[in-house]
């Protein structure tokens, strides 16, 4: 094992020993580094005023906020902050001097944060103005207005930039720090993570650290034994098979997004929704549902798609169904020491339709006050095959079958969604908190029933004609 953490700051190697493991990047840069063009604003991933650049073994430039970022996690890559952007000579990045010719900076707090995304965005392929919206929907402006940013990033954005050379340091075996009393591991491959579990079955599994830096930063948590993902590469893997899509419980939305988007273009568009492009480039969906929340945006999808676990204690593997790893808030069949190896989805058969949706309080980077998705089979235009899956109805995320029974086997008419809206009533009993009423999520659930009536009628239709 290695007690130290092994990355390239801009083109400078760093080894760094004896720090505390829970550390954030946005402390470190402003504190030990005295770098402090990285700015603080929200200290939630929220703002993207922290925003850096990762750069991994493969080349990838990913925009990340630094303010829910741990240390370890920068352990065999490279760091590039607004800093490293400037020439030699101190001449501006191309980046930097679009901002300044369409005067897309007034106070300057946001600059360097907007600068990174762009920066990320301008080595991927050349944007248009949908994706130059999305990159930068996690960076917010008070006082210039996006229009001469978007406009700047039209300018400079052309899939051409050629990223800083990375020979990056080579890092071998699992990472192990230890703090006083704090301890951190970063294990290399799932058998790693699986023996180090056993030994430390309390510790805090951090995924892409998105839900768990909110407990340092703004809960002020202590935790004593931590185990981060981010190096377990077979953990990180999508792929395809016959009639699934496998996801590894590390792979970050934005792994995920190609396939998932392709085969259920709805579940795409909402994770398109989930954080920021920085918060999907670091967040997992295997956190997602293992943090258990009653509002997390992908378990309804999923549990409308019949998706199912790998868990793994050990040597020891047991597939448990979404639908019933959900005990309580916040609460799973999850055991010490046990994990979540990778998440099942089953494919659509022919004549299936998919729908999810959001509703919010606003569009980009909001928590869902109620989230649903629908699976639906119509034969001759009755109702043979449904599942639903809602977020924000209840403690857990949930699979309301009672409603699902007042669905199947009959008419896909609008008299039966009215019948299935009066068992919501009884089925659901959502709680009133900050972000919505009991009777205004009621009323979105029934509403949300009808919508996919109202979208899939027609679809079901045709749908149900394809050749089996």
């Amino acid at each position: 094992m290695r007690d130290a953490i092994h990355f390239r700051l801009g083109t400078e190697d760093r080894i760094l020993r004896d720090v505390d493991p829970t550390m954030t990047v946005l402390e470190y840069l402003r504190g030990p580094e005295r770098m402090c063009g990285t700015k603080e604003g929200c200290a939630e991933g929220d703002c993207g005023a922290c925003t850096v650049v990762l750069v991994g073994a493969d080349g990838r430039h990913d925009a990340v906020n630094a303010c829910v970022l741990f240390v370890p996690a920068l352990d065999g890559r490279q760091l590039l902050t607004v800093e490293h952007l400037a020439g030699p000579d101190g001449a501006l990045h191309p980046v930097q001097q679009a901002m300044v010719d369409r005067h897309g900076s007034q106070c300057g707090f946001c600059t360097p944060g907007f600068v990174m995304s762009l920066y990320a965005l301008r080595t991927e392929a050349k944007p248009d103005r949908a994706a130059v919206n999305e990159a930068l929907a996690g960076n917010l402006c008070r006082c210039t207005g996006y229009r001469p940013i978007v406009d700047a990033a039209m300018d400079v954005c052309t899939g051409q930039d050629a990223p800083m050379p990375v020979p990056l340091p080579p890092t071998v075996g699992t990472l192990a720090l230890s703090y006083g009393d704090k301890r951190s591991f970063s294990p290399r491959t799932a058998d790693e993570l699986a023996g180090i579990l056993l030994d430390y079955p309390d510790a805090t599994i951090v995924a892409g650290g998105t839900d768990v830096g909110l407990w340092v930063t703004k809960q002020h948590k202590k935790l004593p034994v931590t185990v981060s993902l981010d190096a377990v590469a077979d953990l990180r893997g999508v792929e395809e098979t016959a009639d699934t899509i496998r996801i590894g419980a590390g792979a970050t939305y934005q792994d995920a997004l190609p396939l998932l988007e392709e085969h259920f273009p709805d579940f795409g568009a909402m994770i398109r929704r989930i954080g920021s492009r920085q918060i999907r480039n670091r967040g997992t969906i295997g956190g997602n549902i293992a943090n258990a929340s009653p509002i997390g945006d992908s378990p309804p999808a999923l549990l409308a798609l019949d998706a199912s676990l790998v868990l793994r204690r050990g040597d020891v593997r047991r597939t448990v169904r979404l639908d019933a790893f959900f005990t309580g808030y916040r609460q799973t069949v999850l055991t010490p020491g046990e994990f979540i190896e990778r998440i099942d989805v089953p494919l659509l058969s022919a004549g299936e339709v998919f729908r999810c949706y959001k509703v919010s309080k606003r569009f980009d980077q909001d928590i869902s006050a109620v989230c649903a998705a629908f699976r639906l089979r119509i034969e001759d235009g009755i109702v043979r095959d449904i599942r639903i899956g809602y977020g924000g109805m209840a403690a857990t995320p949930l699979r309301p079958r009672a409603v699902e029974d007042a669905l199947a086997g009959r008419p896909w008419n609008e008299a039966t969604i009215r019948m299935a809206q009066a068992v919501m009533d009884s089925a659901m009993a959502p709680l009133s908190d900050m972000r919505a009423s009991a009777l205004y999520r009621r009323t979105v659930a029934r509403n949300l029933l009808l919508k996919c009536f109202l979208e899939t009628k027609e679809e079901a239709v045709v749908t149900r004609l394809a050749p089996v």
